[in-house]
């Protein structure tokens, strides 16, 4: 078992804070720790609940960097999502308006920005320029995929005086964020490194939900519907649907249980087999033989479960290093189309995938409040000097994460959470596809 000492949730600083804020606070934070109580469903090294200290987030009352003199640097990686104008945005308008910071600069298409090479001039951010951007889904900034030097990244924060960078994006954005704030220390440099998590897959290590999975759930819904209404209306109709989850199938979960009209939810963290008495396949079958119709959601990821029956899959990786996933909707349709016509049993299946729909719409209300407050406090981390860190929110509190920490490995979802407890018993497929998790051996 994992001990609470094993895990540092201290956050480096640049130095001792000595300027005071000016901000009309009369509640500072500089040095209050919260004790969570952390369980497996946000980081599965645990095989119990343990309570670890996390420094709180908020306004401090003395400052490392002079805000007249300060200038910020935000960047966007990786892959859409809902909420990133509205992260930007509130870090400008809280740089700009709280700590009238004078330049705050936009870094063109992701990592690739800071690259001479690529020409990507950067983006003067002003509260004029950002005022509208969070009714618009996708990032004002442009993003990009792939691995950059670090050494060549604070070679261009050097160049450009740059006191403060955050970085927006996912598992691999962090990690990248990591080795610059490692490169900066290296150097003896006194810039912070900030990072905010984003990923739709919600797979971010001690993080319970990211900003943007609200969103993408609810649009998610909406595809279920739709294939919902689609298979209803013929005999024998089968609806199926894509949704996003490279290694976790929390996007699938949620938006099925949202609805409660899916039959099968199929995701990376759940064996399961296409044929034989408790396979796919044959639960499908009673399934339409008893209601005429069924709807299975499926997480992308899943096809890491079918590798081993697709001899013609290749590994490949994407720019990022993301194992490139095969297509594993296409594969149950060949399979599906293959297994009712050598039975004779004549259906009807409609395919709906929404992933691109999902990555680039605007927040909803409550992700925009979210993305609003880590905004805010990412940028009163900063300003305080903390570095090599991430903004969070963990049981309705925000604190501050180091990076080491949320890099250490993806989250996934627990076959043993009551989040998937609640998918076998809306959908009843753990007594027909053998997907329920084996009982705990109490010793």
């Amino acid at each position: 078992m994992t001990q609470p000492g094993a895990i540092d949730t201290s956050i480096r600083t640049l130095g001792t804070p000595k300027l005071t804020s000016r901000l009309p606070y009369r509640t500072w934070v500089d040095d209050v720790r919260l004790p969570i109580q952390v369980d497996r469903e946000l980081c599965d090294e645990f095989t119990e609940p343990v309570r670890l200290d996390f420094e709180a987030a908020g306004p401090r009352k003395k400052l490392y960097f002079d805000p007249s003199r300060a200038k910020c640097a935000i960047v966007t990686c990786g892959g859409l999502c809902p909420g990133l104008n509205d992260v930007i945005r509130a870090i400008v308008m809280e740089a700009h308006h709280a700590y009238h910071v004078p330049s705050i600069m936009g870094i063109r298409y992701g990592l690739e920005g800071f690259i001479p090479a690529c020409g990507h001039q950067p983006m003067e951010l002003t509260p004029e320029r950002v005022a509208d951007i969070h009714r618009f889904g996708g990032t004002i900034l442009g993003s990009s995929r792939g691995p950059q030097s670090a050494e060549e990244i604070v070679d261009s924060l050097e160049r450009s005086n740059v006191s403060i960078l955050f970085v927006i994006g996912g598992d691999g954005s962090m990690k990248a964020a990591l080795s610059i704030s490692r490169e900066v220390q290296a150097r003896n440099l006194k810039i912070a490194v900030i990072g905010i998590p984003k990923t739709i897959d919600n797979d971010i290590n001690f993080i319970p939900q990211s900003f943007g999975f609200e969103t993408a759930v609810y649009k998610a819904t909406e595809a279920i519907e739709c294939a919902h209404t689609e298979a209803r209306g013929m005999p024998n109709g089968i609806g199926l649907v894509k949704l996003m989850g490279r290694e976790s199938g929390f996007i699938a979960a949620n938006a099925s249980l949202s609805m409660r009209e899916v039959n099968f939810v199929l995701v990376p963290e759940v064996p399961f087999s296409l044929y034989g008495e408790r396979g796919l396949f044959p639960a499908l079958e009673k399934c339409l033989a008893a209601h005429s119709q069924a709807g299975p959601a499926v997480a992308g990821g899943a096809m890491a479960i079918l590798s081993d029956l697709l001899s013609e899959h290749e590994t490949r990786c994407d720019a990022s290093g993301n194992k490139a996933l095969g297509d594993i909707t296409g594969f149950l349709r060949a399979k599906i189309a293959e297994y009712f016509s050598a039975k004779k049993i004549p259906y009807y299946l409609k395919y709906i995938d929404p992933s691109y729909m999902i990555r680039s719409v605007p927040a909803n209300a409550n992700d925009r409040l979210y993305c609003g407050f880590l905004g805010q406090h990412a940028v009163h981390a900063a300003m305080s000097g903390k570095t090599g860190m991430v903004v969070a929110n963990i049981m309705d509190k925000f604190v501050h994460l180091p990076l080491e920490l949320v890099t250490r490995k993806r989250r996934t979802m627990s076959v043993r959470s009551d989040l998937w407890q609640s998918v076998l018993e809306t959908t009843g497929q753990g007594d027909v596809m053998g997907t329920s998790p084996e009982p705990e051996q109490h010793l």
